[in-house]
């Protein structure tokens, strides 16, 4: 009997998105949970050497604490490089000026310090407030499964809007056909036109034209310096906040 050892390949990764929320939670706690799902070891396939963790959101991270006398004691250094411009902020200092920072250097020191280390920090998004725009993310996910999930879906959908419609003619139509012709002429001049299919599935498949494309089409303003997940997130934000049924 011979047995093999299954060893996860790039193009198998599938990657989750995981909301933690850190309101009245020790930094401690959620910084070790959202390295240890970034780095990916919940996962049976874990291998050292892929960044085939998953993604991780962390919403009210202006509520996050520290036990113990930690809150006094703990300082942030930074330095510009140049001699004598070591500067320090404490924590209570930090936490009122960028919240965010608390958490992305908690985790960063629990990452590898290498390349794998900066491309899982990536994956990684934190938020002072509970709200985040990346809904179609949490229920979609990425990776290939996913994306062929979403093809499907699309596949679904468009075969049952592209299936013709049989109606029955009535007795009317066939008894008064000449009278009956006018109204239908009336009735598909005044159909309404089909409103422009969405994106479906996960937006980070899609190419930035494209993307750009759909919020021109959705009346977003992007604005300078915006990235390929920024307008992602500009239209599932407003995905969500306009249902298909009642978009344009």
């Amino acid at each position: 009997m011979t047995t093999k050892t299954y060893r996860l390949r790039a193009s198998d990764i599938e990657r989750k998105w995981h909301v933690l929320d850190a309101s009245g939670r020790p930094l401690g706690r959620i910084a070790s949970e959202a390295a240890h799902l970034l780095l990916g070891k919940h996962k049976p396939t874990y291998e050292p050497h892929l960044p085939m963790g998953d993604h991780v959101i962390v919403v009210n991270a202006a509520e996050v604490i520290l036990t113990g006398n930690k809150a006094s004691q703990k300082t942030y250094y930074r330095h510009s490089g140049y001699p004598g411009n070591l500067r320090q902020r404490s924590f209570a200092q930090q936490m009122e000026r960028d919240a965010r920072k608390v958490i992305e250097t908690a985790v960063r020191g629990m990452l590898p310090h290498n390349v794998r280390g900066r491309e899982l920090f990536r994956h990684l998004k934190v938020y002072n407030g509970p709200e985040h725009p990346h809904e179609a993310q949490v229920n979609a996910g990425t990776g290939a499964r996913a994306r062929k999930r979403a093809a499907a879906e699309a596949r679904a959908s468009a075969s049952v809007e592209a299936a013709p419609e049989v109606e029955e003619p009535t007795v009317e139509a066939v008894e008064e056909p000449v009278a009956e012709a006018p109204a239908v002429e009336a009735a598909e001049e005044t159909a309404p036109e089909a409103a422009p299919e969405r994106l479906t599935g996960s937006l980070s498949r899609y190419r930035r034209g494209e993307l750009d494309a759909e919020a021109e089409r959705l009346g977003i303003t992007i604005e300078d310096g915006w990235r390929k997940d920024d307008v992602a997130g500009a239209i599932a934000a407003h995905y969500d906040a306009n249902p298909l049924d009642e978009d344009e």
